[in-house]
């Protein structure tokens, strides 16, 4: 019998043979990154907006959305039959079709007419900004999936977000959504589809493939399977070398498996070569710049870090797809050695925080005797969201510029003068911080210890169904989580200043 694909599959064999073979046979080495996650669930908030979008498109009818809860497919393909089959023509959501054992969910379809009379439109849904090639072979699928289960097909399209749309609130989201039309791409490359479906059931049913790791295990999309593919199992592995996944690749490919196995006269790029030199001393290396660095910063010292979240389908009047919104703030102040306070901002009443993060943030770093101490962040994010107070919040500006001039980034300084064989070739605070505090170390962190979690975290804590008991646990998470980012600089700078001593 033949195995039985879905486009997903079959869009993880173009990838790699190897990722198909493994998501059918070894689901249980799959290891989705939480950036990944949140992408899922983006994915399924846009798709929930195409719904309302489409709905009632077509002479004002309703749609019909086809239920999958888990299970075989048996009754979505039924209902999708009987809905395509019927003589009352409206919009699916969701139609389940199969072919050939491929199955597809198409996102929407429309019924249209043509000169040959009654017919379908395809609509692919996707949470990106703009249409790319992989989504081109992921709608001819579907349309293969489509003609060969007997139904007609007129048009097929990618419907992308559009990332200049500006919600004007009340629920209106009329031109979130940018549809491009591929009908004539994807026609193309229907001969080519069956070819596709038979390589991905030979790797599926055969034995594991033999492919070597490379730069396709990133792209279009990251693998689940990275860590299962590229050699982990040594103290430093050959990935924290960074740098080009071909040469990685290249290097893995020969039989390297930890980055001191890898020769010096085999790598060129001075970043790798002080990786590979530091890791192959086993000691870490602090120059002399850091500390002359630090030193000259002036007391009082602001340590401040935001947190973020950004919405595919925005929420608050005014803002757009994917911008980045502050809702927390934490920021140590050192008046004077052994001298330190703390200040903060968290907003959870699921109200627009921008300004009222702004606002006090404004007057917490201006409240102190020098107002114009340095303003201390880890990489150029914190310039990021301030600048984006500014274009909010014009008459803000001035007070917001003035914080912007009092920047200064920890992160080049770092990066120019300190490197510890366990940051495995990374230089974020992450991986910086346990070689000089091991007892900061993010992975002790309990509930929230990236990013990630903690925009996730807010989501729930300001959805309107959540408990008491739970939201104020988010609440101390979140407090803890950023103001554990803030500390983590103050520690950088007093290991900098240390050094000299």
């Amino acid at each position: 019998m033949a195995v039985r694909l879905s486009k997903t599959r079959i869009m993880s064999a173009l990838q790699c043979h190897k990722r198909v073979h493994l998501e059918i046979n070894r689901p249980e080495l799959v290891h989705h990154s939480k950036a990944t996650q949140a992408a899922f669930k983006m994915g399924h908030e846009v798709g929930d907006i195409a719904i309302q979008f489409y709905e009632g498109k077509h002479d004002g009818n309703a749609g019909t959305y086809i239920e999958y809860n888990g299970g075989n497919f048996s009754r979505a393909l039924k209902q999708t039959e009987t809905l395509m089959t019927s003589m009352f023509r409206a919009p699916v959501f969701e139609a389940t079709l199969r072919h050939d054992h491929v199955l597809v969910r198409e996102d929407v379809l429309l019924p249209t007419r043509d000169e040959s009379g009654n017919s379908w439109h395809i609509v692919e849904v996707k949470a990106s900004t703009k249409a790319k090639p992989e989504h081109i072979n992921d709608c001819a699928v579907q349309a293969w999936v489509h003609m060969g289960s007997g139904y007609p097909l007129s048009r097929i399209s990618l419907a992308h977000i559009n990332n200049q749309f500006i919600y004007q609130g009340d629920g209106v989201y009329d031109g979130i959504l940018v549809e491009v039309e591929l009908t004539q791409e994807v026609f193309g490359l229907l001969p080519t589809v069956p070819l596709w479906v038979e390589s991905a059931r030979r790797a599926a049913a055969g034995p594991e493939p033999d492919i070597p790791v490379g730069p396709h295990c990133y792209s279009p999309y990251e693998c689940a399977f990275i860590n299962y593919c590229w050699p982990c199992d040594s103290r430093y592995p050959v990935s924290g070398l960074k740098g080009s996944k071909k040469k990685l690749a290249e290097w893995v490919k020969a039989g390297y498996r930890d980055i001191r196995d890898v020769p010096v006269s085999e790598i060129s790029n001075e970043k790798q070569l002080r990786i590979h030199r530091v890791t192959t001393s086993g000691r870490a290396e602090l120059l002399a710049g850091a500390s002359e660095f630090v030193n000259e910063l002036p007391y009082p010292r602001f340590y401040l870090d935001f947190e973020t979240v950004s919405f595919a389908i925005p929420i608050w009047t005014g803002t757009r797809p994917y911008q980045a919104l502050p809702f927390q703030w934490s920021c140590h102040v050192e008046r004077a050695p052994e001298e330190m306070e703390h200040a903060e901002f968290l907003d959870l009443t699921g109200e627009p925080p921008m300004r009222a993060l702004a606002e006090q943030m404004i007057r917490d770093l201006e409240s102190h005797q020098a107002p114009n101490g340095p303003v201390l962040m880890y990489t150029g994010y914190e310039r990021t969201v301030i600048n984006g107070l500014i274009a909010m919040f014009p008459d803000l500006a001035e007070a917001l510029t003035a914080i912007t001039e009092r920047l200064v980034d920890l992160h080049p300084v770092t990066l120019a003068n300190y490197y510890h064989p366990d940051m495995l070739g990374s230089w974020s605070i992450k991986a910086v911080l346990p070689t000089i505090a091991p007892d900061m170390d993010y992975a002790t962190l309990e509930g929230i210890s990236e990013g990630t979690e903690a925009s996730s975290a807010y989501l729930e804590a300001i959805h309107p169904d959540i408990g008491a008991a739970r939201k104020d646990q988010l609440t101390l998470e979140l407090l803890k989580y950023c103001k554990h980012d803030t500390e983590a600089m103050v520690r950088l700078v007093h290991f900098f200043e240390q050094s000299s001593k």
